[in-house]
């Protein structure tokens, strides 16, 4: 992608085997001292069949393993060594790792570029820079290591590990941050399992982009999580989510640090309602990937992926022993848009046979408390929801629990199993461990919710990926007579350092996009010809690139309606441009058409320094930073992917005809939405930022009347300048 210069492409799992699925592990730097992190990991590495040895000059034997002067006196060439030392003699030690051919290091130590001096952060680039001599892949430095659970080799200095219950299972934890990361593996103590374990540290080299590239290659990984506090190359991000997308692994995201930094810098509408979380946002929704919004969703969302394949159907029924439940149930649904549909003849026959008349027989289902009397009528109505074609999956609300609770998990399991639809288990009771939780937590086939909002999330999340990864595109690009991309280079290079709107609105014309007719005059007379040529009412704007912000500036007039109106308004806004400090060069007036109210949108697009160009659209005018209705994609998009930006706008109703008024050109207006992507896309090195706000839309008529293009290497001196 062009506006990367030095990309780096992930890592797969070739790259990464010897490092995450050693067979043999040196700890350098093990030392007598058991509180040590070299004895440490020892502790954590004493169930997994690898070879491991011991780096330290001053012993032969520690804890068990033999110990080597140096990492090139080992017995064999080693597939991972674990850094255990002090940040000293981290770099001489790892130049050795390098020459002895060793495929992978762990770097512990911290005081790196995270203390953010210029010493240190020198030091972590030598480090990547031995990395990238030599092709030995480095994790670290500042992390606490890594764990494959399926080998039990757990390679970090954490104490627990050795203490956790070893469950393997599906689920990939991947986390920058060492210790907030291992909250989701201590899991495992509740009946959950993982796969790997994954931390990044400083990421000289290895980072959170490759481990989700490597768990992606992974066949014991069936879901991939994720907390990601920030990425140094977006475009390796999008990488992974082409790289998941094809091979259909889900990836849930937690992304942390969302302040908008990158918005405070935007130049233009577009770039201030675009920032950082936009960018990542539109890469999460354009690749399927789930980003969840607290740290609490993120492993209950993975553990129901990893056990709930696709969705058969989007329905979703609740059946529960308290009419409560019930309506807290089917309120959850609602606010995040899960449908509940009512139950087919054969369901509904089953659950008027079995519920009691002062239940509920339809969706969601209160069976009342007769259930815990007589078990057959939780199975038969349990059976009879899972059948109906209608259901996706069944959501059964636990409120009191007790033996009975866990009594009932393997007949709940084998009914999900066979009806192949999962089963979530809303645990409401605060009793948080109570009889069953450990059960259904470890169970394949039922999913276990802390919470009935996260429940109704997920499964929401659940819809929309499997909607988002299986809707039809529209990739055709530049029918006949489309916009010309050598038309626009020439208008851009014939236009001054600061684009004007006139030179903004020639090179949007180039892609098809309507912008209104306009003259460029010098004096008077010329305005009230032009003016009586273009029909009145008309607008008057001072074309002068210094001026930043035309109506604040007092050079713009509107609906002037007669000669006399039109020379009046043109001294006017001379005089106010007179007055502008420092003195603008005033190349002359614009005279443009006045267009009839209508709905004012925006459609721009920036250039994010992570992910490259975006497009955005929403509401414009002077509502477009008040509303903020806007939806982003990374730029280019397809015809189909403009329809669904647009119709995510709130206002999306007002294009649709609301209550009678007449509907824009919505075809139209997803073109134009492409055209302006497609601009960007082609332009990124070029332009920074592109606002084209207001596009009024009334009925079939859409156009631009106003548009801003920020040259890259100018987009901070300020814009060229919008009404």
């Amino acid at each position: 992608m062009p506006w990367r210069r030095n990309h780096r492409p992930v890592y797969g799992k070739a790259d990464l085997k010897r490092l995450i699925e050693p067979q043999s592990i040196a700890i350098v730097g093990l030392s007598q001292n058991p509180a040590s992190f070299g004895a440490r990991t020892l502790a954590n590495l004493q169930h997994c069949d690898v070879r491991k040895y011991g780096v330290n000059p001053k012993a032969s034997e520690l804890h068990g393993v033999p110990c080597f002067a140096s990492p090139g006196e080992l017995p064999e060439t080693v597939d991972c060594a674990i850094i255990a030392t002090p940040q000293d003699a981290v770099e001489p030690l790892v130049e050795q790792c390098a020459e002895a051919g060793i495929g992978g290091c762990v770097i512990y130590a911290s005081g790196y570029a995270e203390t953010g001096r210029e010493d240190r952060i020198a030091r972590q680039e030598r480090l990547a820079a031995i990395a990238r001599a030599s092709g030995m892949r480095i994790i670290g430095p500042n992390c606490i290591g890594i764990v494959n659970n399926f080998t039990r080799a757990g390679m970090l200095f954490l104490g627990t590990y050795e203490q956790t219950p070893w469950r393997p299972g599906p689920i990939g934890l991947i986390s920058q941050s060492g210790a907030l990361g291992f909250t989701l593996a201590q899991a495992a103590e509740r009946g959950g399992s993982f796969s790997h374990y994954l931390t990044a540290g400083n990421s000289c080299d290895v980072d959170v982009c490759d481990y989700m590239s490597y768990l992606v290659d992974d066949e014991n990984c069936r879901v991939v999580t994720c907390l990601v506090e920030g990425l140094k190359d977006g475009e390796r991000l999008i990488e992974v989510g082409e790289k998941a997308a094809g091979a259909d692994k889900p990836i849930v995201i937690y992304k942390m640090a969302t302040g908008n930094a990158a918005a405070q810098a935007a130049m233009s509408h577009t770039g201030s309602i675009t920032g950082s979380n936009a960018a990542y946002d539109s890469v999460f929704r354009r690749y399927g990937m789930i980003a969840v919004e607290n740290l609490e969703q993120v492993y209950e969302t993975a553990a129901f992926l990893a056990k709930a394949g696709m969705p058969k159907s989007t329905g979703v029924a609740v059946m529960a022993t308290s009419g409560g439940a019930c309506v807290l149930a089917a309120d959850k649904a609602e606010l995040h848009g899960v449908p509940m549909p009512q139950p087919g003849p054969a369901a509904q026959a089953v659950l008027e046979a079995v519920v009691p008349d002062f239940g509920s027989a339809r969706n969601p289902c209160d069976v009342t408390a007769q259930v815990i009397n007589n078990p057959s009528y939780f199975t038969e109505c349990t059976k009879a929801m899972l059948a109906d074609p209608v259901y996706g999956a069944l959501v059964l609300p636990q409120t009191v629990v007790g033996e009975y609770t866990a009594s009932r998990v393997q007949t709940v399991s084998d009914l999900a199993g066979d009806a192949g639809k999962p089963i979530c288990i809303a645990w409401m009771t605060e009793w948080l461990e109570g009889p069953g939780s450990h059960l259904y937590e470890a169970d394949p086939n039922v999913a276990l919710f802390r919470s009935t909002d996260r429940c109704f999330r997920t499964l929401a999340a659940w819809h929309w990926r499997a909607a988002r990864l299986h809707a039809p595109a529209d990739r055709a690009r530049r029918a006949p007579g489309g916009p010309s991309v050598e038309t626009a280079r020439r208008l851009l290079a014939e236009a001054g350092p600061r684009i004007t709107e006139r030179e903004a609105k020639a090179v949007l014309a180039a892609y098809g996009v309507p912008v209104t007719g306009e003259r460029l005059v010098e004096d008077e007379d010329a305005a009230v010809a032009a003016s009586a040529a273009l029909g009145y009412p008309i607008v008057l704007k001072v074309e002068a690139p210094e001026i930043a912000h035309k109506t604040e500036a007092g050079v713009v007039r509107l609906d002037l309606r007669d000669e006399a109106a039109v020379r009046r308004a043109y001294r006017e806004i001379m005089a106010a441009a007179a007055r502008v400090e420092p003195r603008p060069k005033i190349r002359g007036v614009l005279v443009q058409p006045m267009i009839p109210a209508g709905l004012e949108l925006v459609v721009g697009a920036r250039v994010d320094p992570q992910f490259g160009p975006l497009v955005v659209v929403g509401m414009g005018g002077v509502l477009v930073e008040v509303l903020r209705d806007t939806a982003s994609d990374l730029a280019p998009v397809d015809r189909a992917q403009a329809c669904r930006l647009i119709e995510s706008l709130r206002a999306y109703p007002l294009l649709t005809g609301y209550r009678g008024a007449k509907p824009a050109d919505l075809d139209r207006l997803a073109e134009i939405v492409v055209r302006v992507s497609e601009l960007a896309a082609d332009f990124a090195l070029e332009i920074a930022e592109i606002d084209v706000n207001p596009l009024i839309c009334s009925g079939d008529r859409i156009v631009a009347v106003d548009a801003l293009l920020i040259r890259a290497e100018t987009s901070h001196e300020g814009p060229a300048g919008a009404a």
